[in-house]
């Protein structure tokens, strides 16, 4: 608009790159007035109302993060003088941690609170924003299977399987050669197949042949399905190739082939499924901590790399395996192509640096059933 107004104002020669240009400082301007508005105006006060374990997990969240700004000016666990404690501590935002909210939901004092300007939000949508992680304790069926955020559009899915195939094509014929080359390295240094190729669970439980470079000398019977039970079989190539992913990008032709997508959940053993929800269900029944509808998973079409990739470490027992699939509901319930963006762009940054962020996906057919079932009896 300037530029058509003013045509000799000194904005460059290309309207597009000076609207770009003006557009992108109006943003930083926003954002550095949000900032100093916030430093001025101290923390945001924020409330909870009441003491499960969810409320206190995000208490615990909350006080990690001390550059949000956050203030927590109380833990309300009786809700029946709630309006009383808004009016003296005042809060900008109250988080609702409820365990049994039918006939204990204090209604009018939290629709006076959001006529006044005051936000409100459910302690489960506040752990999600903290963490990049669903509560799945705080999960209910109906809000899964009603749900629209689980059940993607069809042109988002048709846009991310476009995406992949193309980046799939262009990628194994720009790549040929490093393949070639890695192929020659492999052989050369350690006996055994130059692909690592494995039973993995894909989009609604159907198995495929998922493809890898080998990175460790080949066994007749793997010790164990982690990763850190397996690091004096990671060969010399092997240590390189999983730094820098590149034991990964054999994955292109399961993606070629539908079996897979360039962004998704990691695809668990063909072996271990049964035996994963197995242990959903023994969770369930003798602590409660559960971590429930598992086959959501298999949705979707797995991924070279996904949310949980980025935001978690390696899987060395089956309570980090379980940690894992929280970021995986994450992305099921957020995701979009934009999501799908910054898990590749947070990838590449990981791939170019050589850094160990998330799970390179070891080599591994599962633990012995007895090993498992025997963690399970434990629990």
């Amino acid at each position: 608009m300037i530029y058509g107004f003013v045509p000799e104002a000194p904005l460059g020669g290309n309207p597009l790159v000076a609207g770009l240009v003006i557009i992108v400082g109006f943003l930083l301007g926003l954002r550095v007035c949000h900032g100093v508005r916030r430093r001025r105006q101290g923390g945001e006060r924020v409330l909870i109302v009441g003491a499960s374990a969810l409320g206190r997990h995000v208490v615990e969240e909350i006080e990690r993060r001390p550059y949000l700004r956050y203030d927590i000016v109380g833990v309300v666990e009786n809700a029946e003088n709630l309006g009383r404690v808004i009016e003296a501590a005042r809060p900008d935002r109250i988080v609702v941690a409820l365990v049994e909210r039918r006939g204990r939901l204090p209604l009018y004092p939290l629709l006076e609170s959001r006529a006044r300007g005051i936000l409100v939000e459910d302690a489960a949508d506040t752990y999600e924003r903290l963490t990049g992680k669903l509560a799945l304790e705080a999960l209910s069926p109906s809000s899964v299977i009603f749900s629209p955020n689980f059940h993607p559009s069809r042109r988002q899915l048709a846009l991310s399987r476009a995406f992949s195939l193309l980046a799939s094509v262009t990628g194994l014929i720009v790549l040929a050669p490093l393949f070639g080359l890695v192929v020659l390295l492999i052989k050369l240094d350690s006996r055994g197949p130059v692909f690592f190729i494995q039973e993995r669970v894909g989009l609604r439980g159907r198995s495929f042949k998922l493809i890898k470079f080998r990175t460790m000398h080949p066994v007749s019977r793997p010790k164990s399905e982690w990763e850190r039970d397996n690091c004096d079989r990671i060969t010399r190539m092997g240590k390189w190739l999983r730094r820098f992913r590149v034991d990964e990008l054999p994955q292109l032709v399961n993606v070629l082939r539908g079996d897979m997508n360039l962004v998704g959940p990691r695809p668990h053993p063909q072996t271990n499924l049964e035996l994963m929800i197995l242990a959903v269900r023994n969770l369930s029944e003798l602590s409660g901590d559960a971590i429930p509808y598992y086959s959501l998973r298999c949705s979707v079409r797995p991924g070279i790399t996904g949310w949980a990739q980025i935001r978690y470490g390696y899987a060395n027992t089956l309570e980090e395996e379980m940690e894992k699939i929280r970021y995986d509901f994450y992305y099921l319930k957020h995701r979009s192509f934009w999501l799908e963006l910054r898990i590749l762009f947070e990838t590449a940054r990981a791939v170019l640096s050589g850094r160990r962020t998330g799970e390179s996906e070891a080599d591994r057919i599962g633990p012995p059933e007895n090993q498992l079932r025997g963690r399970l009896r434990a629990a």
